[in-house]
């Protein structure tokens, strides 16, 4: 699963990374060395004409959803299974998204301890994993926009650390993925492989990171 990433970029290193037409202010822009579920997340979509930036409640909560709950069973999506469940077959087809980050966390477990390992590419630079996103309207008349992040299985780095990893798209792909004219789920698969391993590094990091009442850029940091 992914269940904790980072994302501290620059506000203008993503809208020019992403090609964002249209975005929150920058005052807005929020940096964080420890995003968790239920926290609201910066993402782009395609509205048919321009990339935008806005924020999403991480954990996905399906239109049809009696209540908000849902959402903490659905930050993640399996590839594999995306047009089979309800509470993704749709987004996959018409509402896909990019979550931009920067590195994200997983806990290695060996030997009845939980290590945490903190993953990025080794170029340090900001990547798109893929995502869905939704709209769901409570009795009240509250409205929530919400996401998931795509799982795939592991690449070979990854596969000692844990069995799934987030999708994260290879650059010249990510149009292609937010295109809302493309709907096709046999089309859409062929973005969903886990990424090149020999571009990216894994290194332990300070069990800080565990709570997410903790932030703050030591949190990065190796542990030698």
């Amino acid at each position: 699963m992914c269940g904790r990433y980072t994302l501290f970029a620059e506000y203008a290193e993503l809208v020019e990374r992403f090609q964002i037409g249209a975005a929150i202010e920058e005052d807005q822009y929020v940096i964080s060395y420890n995003i968790a579920p239920s926290q609201h997340v910066a993402a782009v979509i395609n509205d048919g004409k321009q990339n935008r930036m806005g924020y999403l409640r991480w954990g996905l909560i399906p239109p049809w959803a009696k209540d908000e709950k849902i959402g903490y069973k659905t930050i993640n999506a399996r590839a594999e299974t995306l047009s089979e469940k309800p509470s993704f077959r749709n987004a996959f087809m018409k509402k896909r998204c990019i979550i931009p980050a920067d590195s994200f966390y997983e806990w290695k477990r060996e030997e009845g301890t939980k290590t945490p390992m903190r993953i990025k590419l080794k170029s340090g630079a900001p990547f798109a994993m893929a995502g869905l996103w939704e709209s769901w309207k409570s009795k009240e008349g509250k409205v929530v926009h919400s996401c998931s992040v795509i799982t795939t299985e592991p690449n070979r780095l990854m596969s000692t650390i844990h069995d799934r990893m987030p999708v994260i798209l290879k650059e010249e792909d990510e149009s292609s993925w937010l295109n809302p004219k493309h709907t096709d789920p046999d089309y859409l698969r062929q973005f969903l492989k886990p990424f090149d391993e020999a571009q990216m590094e894994a290194f332990e990091v300070s069990s800080e990171v565990n709570s997410v009442k903790n932030n703050g850029p030591h949190l990065i940091q190796e542990i030698c």
